[in-house]
């Protein structure tokens, strides 16, 4: 690696040569502010506020896009840099609309934390300002305020950089350019919603986040996506115990600034749906609802009447690691089964590409395969009845009725059509509401963290199998 040394506001550094001197500022803690430039797109250059002064050139530069050389002399914040700033955000509020309190962008736009820092200047334009659409449905759940866009065209990079759907583009000139879709065509790529995320005002917006919360009112917490075997790195943002978006979180070695859409709105079955509550199978066929102790008596009653070999475990492909390990381990030391079984996610025709997405729907095949589990498929005959982590896939769930299986008890988040065959169903938390890690399809194992309390009297996996062999 051949390294530089340069100077930035009279401090001496070292970068690898060929860096930014935005990029190689930012790495010292130097904040030098910018809209266009995103380190995961092209450098486009367009919005000039990054510009800084360099000793021995003739006139300021961007540093997006202007490499630090041996020896040189950069400065970002004497007068002359801030009153450049000033002069680009007075340029981009000259047409924006004053409307920061109905804005869904409020709390985390550019637009007003730049202002505060770098201008903080009144508005000397009087003139009536350019007037276009307030509302313009793009497709797949993006919405464009085209008066609030500063045409930096950071979503038009990602769509056509990233997504390889080049479906947006910079229409007419001046001060009526705008982002549009080609006419009487839709965004309809899977990762639309990332446009949202790069965009640092408030022109492009989700239709399913829209004015549900204000940001200052969410909190964070960093999780896995489980929605494939890539392990996206993603934020939880969530309030009053409930989860309100899913955002990505930059991992280089695993999906870099990006998330797709099918994992983005998987938030809600963190929501909806949830299994909350122990119940158990009555004698006319309905449920009863009560306490896990009670449902764990319940379960107790109902597997004794089986012999060791007749009970299978069967782990899910769709837990942590720790939950998986927690289950086979009593399987094996304490029921003293021979083997486990596992069931995994698998619809259909699973969508896939070459971007993120994987053809596999399970965040943890790669620690099943560890554990030498054997396929449902492969029960051995002598086994009638079932102990089920988390849920059954279609297809093992008509193997289950087809061979009149029961499943005595099944450790469940959500409802699903796996009920219709159990006996006594305990609630256990999300991955959003535990701390664990998956192993993803390169085999990389990455922690996620518990961003809200378990729902109900959810516990997690162990408290109940060590209440089902208590005496």
């Amino acid at each position: 690696m051949v390294t530089v040394n340069f100077k930035i506001n009279d401090c001496e550094m070292t970068a690898e040569a060929g860096t930014s001197i935005l990029e190689a500022a930012k790495a010292s803690g130097i904040e030098v502010p910018h809209y266009c430039y995103h380190p995961g797109l092209s450098t486009a250059g367009n919005c000039r506020m990054c510009l800084v002064k360099v000793d021995k050139m003739g006139k300021p530069v961007t540093s997006c896009n202007t490499p630090v050389t041996e020896g040189m002399v950069v400065c970002t914040d004497s007068p002359e840099v801030k009153k450049m700033q000033a002069s680009i955000m007075e340029f981009l509020l000259i047409n924006h609309p004053l409307d920061c309190p109905t804005c869904d962008q409020a709390g985390e736009c550019r637009l007003q934390d730049y202002y505060m820092k770098f201008d903080r200047i009144p508005s000397r334009f009087t003139e009536e300002k350019v007037h276009k659409d307030k509302m313009v449905d793009l497709g797949a759940g993006v919405m464009l305020d085209e008066e609030r866009c500063i045409v930096c065209t950071r979503c038009v990079r990602f769509c056509a950089e990233v997504a390889k759907e080049p479906e947006l583009h910079v229409q007419n000139r001046g001060d009526h350019s705008m982002v549009a879709t080609f006419p009487g065509k839709e965004m309809h790529n899977p990762y639309a919603g990332c446009t949202v995320d790069v965009c640092p005002v408030g022109a492009l917006t989700s239709k399913d986040f829209r004015y549900k919360k204000r940001v200052w009112f969410l909190q964070s917490a960093p999780s896995i996506c489980p929605g494939c075997s890539r392990g996206c790195n993603i934020e939880i943002h969530h309030a009053d115990e409930k989860v309100f978006r899913l955002k990505p979180r930059h991992n280089p070695d695993v999906n870099h600034y990006w998330m797709c859409d099918a994992g983005r709105f998987a938030y809600k079955s963190l929501n909806e749906n949830r299994c909350t509550k122990a119940q158990w199978r009555k004698k006319d066929g309905g449920w009863q609802v009560g306490s896990n102790k009670e449902a764990v008596a319940e379960a107790k009653a109902l597997l004794a009447s089986y012999a060791p070999g007749e009970v299978a475990f069967v782990a899910s492909a769709l837990e942590s690691n720790e939950a998986i390990d927690a289950f086979v381990s009593h399987a094996l030391n304490i029921a003293g089964v021979a083997r486990v079984y596992y069931s995994l996610n698998a619809p259909q025709n699973p969508f896939s590409d070459k971007i993120l997405i994987t053809a596999d729907k399970n965040p943890n095949r790669a620690h099943i395969k560890k554990l030498d589990l054997l396929p449902l498929s492969e029960l051995a005959s002598s086994v009638k009845v079932l102990i089920v982590q988390r849920d059954l896939s279609e297809s093992d769930l008509g193997f289950v009725r087809k061979k009149g299986l029961k499943v005595a008890v099944l450790f469940a988040t959500n409802q699903t059509a796996c009920d219709d065959v159990a006996e006594v169903i305990l609630p256990v938390p999300t991955y959003a509401e535990q701390d664990g890690h998956f192993t993803n399809v390169d085999g990389r194992v990455q922690p996620f963290f518990a961003a809200l309390s378990p729902a109900g009297e959810a516990v997690q996996i162990h408290t109940h199998l060590a209440a089902l062999v208590a005496r």
